[in-house]
């Protein structure tokens, strides 16, 4: 498979994915009525935000797959991260845990951290790439617990 064809498969597989989960939980979204807690962002900052971490997370493992460094592994932690990831606005907005989506978006850093470190093993650009998405992860935890402890 070309170069080409490897990073826009992998650039597609987390942006659709997000778009997917948007489509799901759109009807339920009620970021805007919650009771926020300092620093957070306006509602359509959001997007723009995933659309980057997506496509850098897809260039990462475009990375990965195009220099033949992906095992079993690190195709196992990307994808298994990529899985919670995807199931956590479906906890926080559209079935309400807010409590239960902390404690998922804890693990979902912890899956993330590991990748990072898995990624580093084989290219340190590509592990480079998922910074920004675990700061935001963990920015985005801080706003969960605080849109919990504020909305209880």
């Amino acid at each position: 498979m070309s170069k080409l064809k490897i990073y826009t498969k992998s650039i597609l597989i987390p942006i659709l994915i997000g778009i997917i989960i948007g489509i799901l939980i759109s009807g339920s979204m009620n970021y805007e009525s919650l009771v926020k807690p300092p620093l957070a962002p306006p509602a359509f900052l959001f997007p723009i935000v995933w659309a980057i971490l997506y496509t850098l997370m897809g260039i990462s493992d475009g990375i990965l797959t195009a220099n033949s460094l992906k095992d079993a592994k690190t195709n196992f932690i990307y994808y298994l991260q990529l899985f919670v990831n995807a199931l956590w606005p479906i906890a926080f907005f559209l079935l309400k845990w807010r409590f239960f989506a902390f404690l998922w978006i804890i693990l979902l850093a912890v899956l993330i951290i590991w990748m990072i470190r898995e990624f580093y093993k084989k290219n340190k650009l590509s592990a480079y790439l998922q910074i920004p998405y675990l700061l935001w992860t963990l920015f985005a935890t801080y706003l969960n617990l605080g849109i919990w402890w504020l909305n209880r």
